[in-house]
């Protein structure tokens, strides 16, 4: 099932902080996406709420067989319906929106105090040939590009990546750029990986958030975890006081 497979990716993005730790919560999905996620959090939250500017009928479609769970169209740096949530969580969203600072700002005003705000984001540090390379390349020669055309493109290039992430980098190579990444490629099937090269291909807008961004993000917040994940992200977290 999809929710087997997207699990534990969900959990890792998440870390320290558990699925089960929304037992009971209120819980805020700032841009849901189709609902994958919130799909993995019904089950524990006592109400979960879906954001999102795109998406927001697909993820009804998909999570409509769930009693506890809302969607509303909405942009996730401005959307507030008044309500202050016990969780917050956006994952792989901040760092598309036009400014990643104050998306966060707003997003750390939807938490209640007590809550807890668990963000997921792109980093500066360890993303040099994104920020240099892959950037550069898909303004000049995707940005003005069709939808179609562009999920073309992340079917080549997800193809062209698996012959080179299953043999030179299963080598004890460790110094490559993205080892710990393509670590994490293997373990997913053919099609969540082409939806990862496509959000990076199609997202109009990326920021590479460096370290002391995301500690200043968590001004006014305890119990602060900020961690690397697979050498390109951060994992941001902590309870709002």
């Amino acid at each position: 099932m999809l929710e087997d497979r997207e699990a534990w990716l969900f959990r890792d993005w998440i870390w320290p902080n558990k699925i089960e730790d929304f037992s009971g919560k209120t819980v805020l999905d700032a841009g849901c996406g189709p609902g994958h996620h919130l799909r993995l959090v019904a089950p524990a939250a006592k109400r979960a709420v879906g954001i999102d500017l795109n998406t927001a009928e697909l993820a009804r479609q998909r999570t409509k067989d769930l009693a506890n769970i809302e969607i509303h169209d909405g942009d996730v740096s401005k959307w507030d319906s008044g309500e202050r949530f016990d969780v917050v969580y956006s994952v792989g969203v901040v760092h598309h929106t036009a400014d990643p600072d104050q998306t966060a700002k707003h997003l750390a005003e939807l938490v209640r105090p007590g809550g807890r705000l668990i963000l997921w984001v792109y980093s500066r540090e360890g993303n040099a040939l994104n920020r240099f390379l892959v950037e550069p390349a898909k303004r000049l020669l995707l940005g003005w590009l069709p939808r179609p055309v562009v999920l073309a493109a992340s079917h080549l290039a997800t193809a062209i990546l698996y012959p080179i992430v299953h043999t030179i980098y299963r080598l004890p190579l460790r110094s490559l750029p993205f080892y710990e990444y393509f670590e994490n490629f293997r373990k997913l099937n053919y099609s969540r990986n082409q939806l990862n090269v496509f959000d990076k291909l199609n997202a109009p807008t990326t920021h590479f958030i460096e370290r002391p961004t995301a500690e200043r993000w968590m001004a006014g917040f305890s119990d602060v975890h900020i961690s690397p994940y697979v050498g390109v992200s951060w994992r941001i977290s902590g309870t709002k006081r």
